[in-house]
This record gives structure tokens, sequence and C-alpha cells, in this order.
């Protein structure tokens, strides 16, 4: 069995966060799932982590955090750590999707997208990476999509929001790593979870009104994805592996779909441009993993 793991998770009240949480406690981690208003908006689905952790003996606490608040995410971190004692892994998961034509979606529908979905994680790295650096040891897993690398018509801000978080998480790969810290991506395609009924539509309705017949295309690709999506188990069972890979052994980007994308091809092309451009900077040793800062921080 792989030596328990003290796991913070955002956006645990339903949808893949939900079951990341469930997953990984039925298999010994120690859970701490933060959702907004567990007492009140999200009490039944609080409720419901409590019982499965009675009923399986499993470790889950539930913690208020909003992503969009940084207060309420400083709360939420040092309440994990003064638990716990430390933080060995965070899922940045907290998100929603945002469809609708480009021109038709409003500054602010755009701004708040990007508050929870972008800016989020940049809250809640900046939260935790102090006690990680401490522990000189640590993993920051970044819940992306297939929208990160490649357009979708009529998600155009969507997947604006995950090629941010994309670019976010690949530069802390690099400067985290010799601290024994790790930054990983995981880019999932379409799977069966609420994230198509709690999708947000372009709110200018009488833009969208001007397009004619290509108005109507964010909802025939959204019914399309719905459609095909697979069993969103397979991408909680492969956030637990990545959890339980040893440090310095992950890799930077994990691709899961069972829909052919592409997407493997331009991950494959990304790494040897990236890997050409530390070459030039001379920065090889300075990006490269320390694992004695690991090792000595797990002993």
């Amino acid at each position: 069995m792989a030596v328990p793991q003290v796991v913070l998770i955002t956006g645990t009240s339903t949808g893949f966060g939900k079951l990341f949480a469930e997953t990984l406690a039925h298999h010994g981690h120690r859970v701490y799932a933060t959702m907004r208003d567990p007492a009140v908006r999200n009490a039944a689905n609080a409720s419901a982590l409590r019982t499965l952790a009675g009923k399986e003996g499993a470790t889950i606490e539930v913690l208020e955090m909003d992503v969009a608040d940084e207060v309420s995410v400083d709360r939420a971190v040092h309440a994990c750590v003064q638990q716990a004692g430390r933080i060995d892994a965070v899922i940045n998961n907290a998100g929603y999707s945002l469809s609708g034509l480009a021109e038709a979606t409003t500054v602010d529908q755009v701004r708040t997208l990007m508050d929870t979905n972008f800016l989020g994680c940049v809250r809640v790295n900046r939260a935790v990476l102090p006690f990680m650096r401490k522990q000189r040891s640590g993993l920051l897993l970044h819940v992306s999509s297939v929208g990160g690398r490649m357009v979708v018509p009529g998600f155009a801000f969507y997947c604006a929001s995950k090629f941010a978080l994309e670019a976010m998480a690949e530069t802390y790969h690099y400067e985290l790593a010799g601290q024994g810290i790790e930054s990983c991506l995981l880019e999932p395609g379409a799977y069966q979870t609420a994230v198509f009924e709690n999708r947000v539509t372009a709110a200018d309705h009488a833009r969208t009104s001007t397009y004619g017949p290509v108005a109507a295309m964010p909802e025939k690709i959204a019914a399309v994805l719905s459609s095909s999506a697979a069993n969103a188990q397979d991408v909680a069972d492969l956030v637990l592996r990545i959890v339980e890979t040893p440090a310095g052994q992950r890799q930077l980007r994990y691709l899961i779909t069972a829909n052919p994308t592409g997407v493997d091809e331009i991950n494959s092309v990304s790494a040897k441009v990236q890997a050409a451009i530390v070459e030039n900077f001379g920065l090889q040793d300075a990006t490269r993993f320390n694992s004695q800062s690991a090792s000595s921080a797990s002993t």
C-alpha cells in the first residue's frame, strides 16, 4: 500500500472533485475536501462525504473554501496544516464551464470565469507553497482539459481559462523542481459529471441573434460532448495513480480521453520545444527535480 498522503482538493461538492475525494480516501489517504458554504448551500454534499468517510473508516475532513476569495483560501489552507501538520498534494479542481459565442459573452462573465478557473488556482498555490517549501516536497496537480490545448468553437473563454492554467502550471513545473515540489497537469476529455448541466451560457442574446445558424453551434457541440462522455471514475483512478507516484517520477502532463483529439501530438511537440527553450537559456540544472529535497522531507 502507498504511503498515506495529506491531500487538499478544491471544488469537491460535485463532479470530479467529489469523486477524487472519495477515491483517495477509500485508498487510505487523508483528504481535506473544500467547497463553498458547506453549512448551508452545500450542506447535503458535505454530509454525503462525511457519511461515506464514516462508513469506510476513511478520513475526509470538509473545509469551507471559496477559491475566488483569498481570505477564504488562506483560512482553509491554514486549517488543513494545523490539523494534519503538512500538505503533501493539492488538487486544483474548482471550476466551471462557460459556453456561447465569444462576442455574446460579457466582460463580467469572462472576469468571473477567470477568477474561478485561473485566479482560484493562483490563490491556492500561493497559500500552500510556503508550507511545501518548508517540507521541501509537495505536488500541485492542476485539473485542466483537452480544451486547454486546443480551441473548441463556442467555448472560447473556457478554453482561454484552461490555456492560462496550462501556462502557469508548466512554469511552476520548472520554477519549483529545485525545491522538490512538482507541478503537473491533468487533461481530461469529456466525462460524465455535472459540468454540462452546470454550464453557464453567454448572456448577450442580442448579439447571439446576429449570427444566424452559427448561433446554434455552442449547444450542438455541448450535446455532442455530453452524449460521448465517458466514465469519470477513470479520471479519479488516474488521479490516485498520480498522487501515489513517487516524487520525481511524475509526468508534467497526463492526458486522459476516451476519444482521439490529437492533443497527445500537441503535447509531444510542446515538450520538445520547451526542452529546447530550457537548454537555450542554460536552465537545465536550475529546472532539474531535486530528489534529495523530496526524500529528506519524507523521512
